[in-house]
């Protein structure tokens, strides 16, 4: 066994309890001594936990698009400023198109991609291959089994990967076996990240790592000012002034005509 972060050897590994998944399999869960990753054993599972891509029990779907909607406005705003208007953006693994609908209502030049669900609501704003200025991948990152060719694969799009994934930190027990973000149920999640993983998975790509809060992050080949990734005290009343501004710009209109009858 190795991690498959940093490459740790077993002897750098230890297991931390072992669950049921899917009401089913016995299954362990260890932890990288070096990076902290947690990460469950082979997951021989998957076929069967993804009969369908998007779980029946993700219930914040909607709330969770319509959150990230508002903090993606912000940060939009505020890395890229004035050029921000003029960029495209790419939504990874956007399963029925919500967050790219979302975006592109707010004005956005968002596209679609997903290898594994139907796009249903941003149809005909599929992605055709043009370099990004951002790239959004929501809890996606705890479905990986190897992130590191994810985030190789990633980086061929854009400079900047802004994502969500609940890290794990000291008020958190590795071993808390009632952490709700391990997902028994689904058996869908199968990597954990601490901030000194996502830090260490950067430098592996010579990546900035910024942290928003313990569900958003960024990678980034540039530096940004430090004043800036610290939103957090004015986040929730740029959230509401930015969202109504950016409504009076809404693509959803014109989006309309751009669409080929059938």
């Amino acid at each position: 066994m190795k991690c498959i972060i940093c490459n740790n050897k077993s002897d750098g590994i230890t297991k931390i309890f072992s669950h049921k998944i899917l009401q089913k399999y016995e299954i362990e869960y260890n932890q990288c001594l070096q990076c902290g990753l947690i990460f469950t054993e082979t997951p021989y599972w998957l076929s069967e936990a993804y009969n369908d891509s998007i779980s029946v029990r993700d219930t914040g779907i909607l709330r969770r698009n319509i959150s990230y909607s508002m903090d993606v406005n912000i940060i939009i705003t505020l890395l890229l400023k004035r050029n921000a208007r003029q960029c495209s953006f790419l939504d990874y693994a956007g399963g029925f198109g919500i967050f790219t609908r979302m975006m592109r209502d707010l004005g956005w030049d968002f596209y679609w991609l997903d290898k594994y669900t139907e796009n249903i609501l941003a149809r005909g704003f599929e992605y055709c291959d043009q370099k990004v200025s951002l790239v959004t991948l929501f809890e996606a990152f705890e479905h990986f089994e190897d992130p590191i060719f994810e985030l190789k694969n990633l980086l061929t799009y854009s400079d900047n990967i802004l994502f969500s994934t609940l890290i794990y930190d000291k008020k958190l027990q590795a071993k808390d076996k009632d952490w709700w973000y391990y997902s028994f149920d689904t058996g869908q999640h199968i990597v954990f990240y601490s901030k000194v993983t996502l830090d260490y998975m950067a430098k592996q790509f010579n990546l900035e790592y910024y942290c928003f809060n313990e569900g958003l992050h960024l990678f980034s080949k540039h530096k940004f000012n430090a004043g800036i990734m610290r939103f957090t005290f004015i986040h929730k009343i740029l959230k509401y002034i930015l969202w109504q501004k950016s409504m009076k710009k809404s693509l959803a209109s014109s989006d309309m005509h751009k669409i080929p009858n059938d």
